[in-house]
């Protein structure tokens, strides 16, 4: 199983790697590790491997250059300007530690340390507007330019779908750290998690067929490519990453995803011969006691409030497109509500600014930035609150899925707050469990809010009518995923080996997002 990112924080694939473990398959997880090194775990039965991936390949050839044109006055990319700046600030505090030692002193000495002190000030401005000058030679150039443009169509135009090479290196990156691990292995299956992954698998499986080996390959795509917002502010990240798709897509032996909307847009992007397979993100409905002597979070301690205040909870990533934003914007309207944001940075520039914009408002005490829990604490830790929020915008990756929080939230037996992107919003008004508002629509917020305070109760029975929650548990679609398994591979696998929730030795604090 191949995943891009360090596996905490992504329940999916920890989810899978798990259960595929426990129906008695061999699972050998591969990751990518935050560090220099390779860290290794168990995930009950399934083996974690991170592996150590350097990305020379990431960078553009023009971030080695210097931009005369652009910038001038910028420092080489050769690393002279970080150097250039602590020199500067130990020359600095040198003057300042023989201030201190003429303390009370005069004359010539004096004079002299206060013309260096000058000069070292001098210096320090100079060596600051290089090294900003560094900084935006290498961020803002964003490859939209007429050249960059034409470069990009160049190659789409010479090389189709192989341009990925020329406009995205970096994806060799993934394939040089994987691709020696997968054919040290030999697996028998590959699950190739979302876009990057693919190309990793399909190679590995190219190679085996070379060496007379057959690898059955499973692509279990998160997204749909062409609807995410890319990740890089550049011309050339989404054209590239879609040729790589493109070009790997066809070597599936078989396609899963995560919503039935996504499922067909899948099929008439790459022309599937089968409907992807849809193994939804739903929580596990019961994990077992996997750390026994740990005690599981109190959302409302955690926030300093009791059990009477009304609280309003955001669960996953922090992004603006998430539109955590609106939550705080509606606080003066919702006197005495309060807000937890349950995110992956609680920390970072974006929740920071969610935070600078209540203080702004005069609501800061009521507003509450927490980090993920271990993904067995989420339902229960989200319990607490007396309701769940789901403000994302209109993204088309937002219009085609029941996204993990919904799942969570739901087993949380949490009335919904839910902006009107569409499956979730018809699912809502279908099912009755919570009320619906118009995207970043402040106002509209502030009144499903208030409809759904008025009468938790009324959408929390929902919950209790029979097999509404039974499909939407992770034990469903792990018979999904098995079934995928098992038509590849028929006959396989053997006897399934006894997992004991406590074999986990290192159940790191996991995130509630996929």
């Amino acid at each position: 199983m191949l995943v891009d990112n360090g596996v905490n924080g992504d329940s999916r694939v920890q989810k899978a790697a798990r259960s595929a473990a426990d129906a008695g398959w061999e699972v050998i997880l591969l990751g990518r590790s935050p560090v220099r090194e390779e860290r290794h775990w168990q995930l009950g039965a399934a083996q974690v491997r991170l592996l150590a991936m350097p990305t020379p390949l990431a960078k553009r050839r023009h971030e080695f250059r210097r931009a005369w044109l652009r910038w001038p006055l910028a420092y080489p990319p050769t690393g002279i300007a970080a150097h250039r700046a602590q020199a500067v600030k130990a020359w600095k505090a040198d003057l300042a530690l023989r201030r201190a030692q003429l303390a009370g002193g005069g004359g010539l000495r004096v004079t002299a340390l206060t013309a260096q002190e000058l000069a070292a000030k001098v210096t320090g401005k100079w060596v600051s507007l290089r090294y900003w000058s560094l900084t935006n030679a290498r961020t803002r150039r964003k490859l939209r330019s007429p050249w960059d443009r034409a470069y990009t169509w160049f190659w789409q135009a010479m090389q189709g779908d192989r341009a990925w090479r020329r406009l995205e290196p970096g994806l060799w990156d993934y394939e040089l750290a994987y691709g020696p691990v997968i054919d040290e292995l030999a697996p028998d299956l590959i699950h190739a998690n979302d876009f990057r992954m693919l190309g990793v698998g399909a190679r590995a499986k190219i190679r085996a067929a070379a060496a007379g080996r057959e690898i059955k390959l499973v692509w279990d795509a998160h997204e749909f490519l062409p609807g995410i917002k890319p990740w890089q502010d550049n011309g050339r990240w989404l054209p590239a990453h879609r040729a790589h798709e493109r070009e790997y897509a066809p070597y599936a032996d078989a396609v899963m995803t995560v919503s039935d909307g996504l499922a067909e847009l899948l099929q008439r992007e790459h022309g599937l011969a089968r409907t992807p397979d849809v193994v939804l993100n739903a929580p596990a409905a019961d994990h077992g006691e996997l750390v026994p002597d740990a005690p599981a979070p109190d959302l409302r301690a955690l926030c300093g409030i009791g059990p009477d205040v009304p609280l309003l909870v955001y669960s996953g990533a922090a992004a603006k497109q998430r539109g955590l934003d609106i939550m705080v914007d509606a606080l003066p309207e919702l006197p005495g509500v309060h807000v937890a944001l349950v995110v992956n940075k609680p920390a970072g520039p974006y929740v920071s600014g969610v935070l600078a914009r209540a203080a702004k408002l005069g609501v800061a005490d009521r507003v509450h930035a927490l980090p993920y829990v271990a993904h067995w604490e989420v339902v229960p830790f989200l319990s607490a609150a007396d309701a769940g929020v789901i403000p994302i915008h209109h993204w088309p990756n937002h219009e085609i899925a029941l996204i993990t929080k919904f799942f969570e939230y739901s087993h949380a037996r949490l009335p919904l707050v839910v902006s009107d992107v569409k499956t979730m919003a018809q699912t809502v008004r279908s099912t009755g469990q919570g009320e619906v508002f118009r995207a970043e629509d402040v106002a509209d917020f502030a009144r499903a809010v208030r409809a759904v305070l008025a009468d938790p109760q009324r959408y929390r029975a929902v919950y209790d009518r029979p097999g509404l929650l039974d499909e939407w548990t992770w034990e469903a679609q792990a018979r999904v995923l098995d079934g995928v398994y098992s038509r590849l591979l028929p006959g396989r696998p053997g006897p399934a080996p006894a997992s004991s929730p406590a074999a986990d030795e290192q159940s790191t604090p996991v995130g509630a997002e996929a």
